[in-house]
């Protein structure tokens, strides 16, 4: 049965569901850790946690794994209410960062482990082991010792041991925040790549905004336990619904203004050219717009918004320069391809177009 699901601030989705919380509630003590969140996984769909720590993702996925007690609301899944089952009697399977293999078993044994536990034939278990390493690319290691493995290679193990119970849903518990960088890349893009070719249903948690925004079929993003917004990872980028989405969310730097009358002024008084177009109630708000978005000396010439900024530092980021500018009592930082022939301490225009700024009060 399809099922239609929205979120406040979010998108609609119509898929059939894989996962149902509804106004799902976790308390520790006087601490409110899920403050009624209501989500829909939709089958094949993967749905990513984002948020800073304590912002109660982790929590939200231990509740429908089952590591949590809910407080209030309900957990179905595929229709059928779940949150009054044990872990092991859900049909769920959990993916943990530090992948929790056995280190006395081999890493068939391993994959076969939760198998058994589900009391699977033997000859269906040597059979689902070898499609399942073979999946992670890991075909030949089944004699292997977790000692005697990579770190990504334990985790191809825990990814190919929850893909061999076949759940109806893979929990994803940040598995690759102990990963070096190069090798996170690297399972992100395997990961992104079986669920191209699996359409398996799954939430991911993950504080990393790069692996949300690469992997996601849609992005919660999570603060002080409720979810802020849910949709597409180009929606939540571009189309930020609060100021907290906007600032978590990619980069950002943060113009402090007053608005008085027809007048925009900077925090000491000092007067800001900017065209707001239809200007908000007096009071104080917060510009922002992205690095990437700024334009600098002759590109700015003919952007709606424009301020004269002193280079204060230059940093090298590798693919681009980060111009560090003062303009006032306003600091900027803007990203630039290459040299733009000005140093620290020159005077130079910067300016972005109306569409790349957002104004929050």
């Amino acid at each position: 049965m399809a099922h239609e699901g929205v979120s406040a601030r979010g998108s609609r989705v119509t898929a059939p569901a894989a996962l149902e919380l509804q106004n799902v509630v976790r308390r520790f003590g006087a601490v409110v850790a899920v403050n009624n969140v209501s989500l829909t996984v939709g089958k094949g769909e993967f749905v990513t946690l984002l948020g800073p720590s304590g912002s109660g993702k982790t929590s939200t996925l231990r509740l429908v794994g089952g590591f949590e007690e809910l407080d209030g609301g309900a957990i179905l899944l595929d229709g059928q209410r779940i949150d009054h089952l044990p872990a092991y009697r859900r049909d769920t399977a959990t993916i943990f960062q530090s992948g929790a293999l056995f280190p006395h078993k081999t890493v068939a044994e391993n994959v076969a482990y939760g198998l058994r536990m589900r009391k699977v034939p033997k000859d269906e278990i040597g059979r689902r082991i070898a499609e399942a390493l073979d999946v992670v690319r890991l075909k030949g290691f089944e004699a292997r010792y977790p000692a005697q493995l990579s770190g990504g290679q334990k985790q191809r193990v825990a990814l190919a041991r929850s893909l061999a119970v076949r759940p109806a849903i893979l929990l994803f518990d940040e598995p690759l925040s102990a990963l070096d960088l190069s090798l996170r890349l690297q399972l992100r893009a395997e990961i992104k790549r079986l669920h191209d070719e699996l359409k398996f249903s799954a939430i991911y948690v993950t504080h990393d905004q790069g692996e949300a925004m690469a992997m996601s079929s849609r992005v919660a993003v999570m603060n002080a336990g409720a979810i802020e917004q849910i949709d597409t990872p180009e929606t939540v980028f571009h189309a930020p619904s609060s100021e907290f989405v906007y600032t978590f969310i990619g980069e950002s730097c943060c113009l402090p203004l007053r608005i008085d009358g027809p007048d925009l002024r900077d925090r000491a008084g000092n007067p800001v050219p900017l065209a707001l177009g239809e200007r908000p109630a007096d009071g104080e708000c917060r510009l922002y717009v992205r690095p990437s978005r700024l334009r600098l000396a002759g590109e700015a010439a003919s952007l709606p918004n424009r301020l004269e900024a002193r280079i204060h530092f230059i940093e090298f980021l590798g693919d681009v320069y980060r111009y560090h500018l003062k303009a006032g009592a306003l600091e900027l930082a803007a990203d630039h391809a290459g040299s733009i022939g000005h140093g620290v301490g020159d005077v130079i225009a910067i300016g972005w177009r109306n569409e790349d700024m957002r104004l929050f009060r």
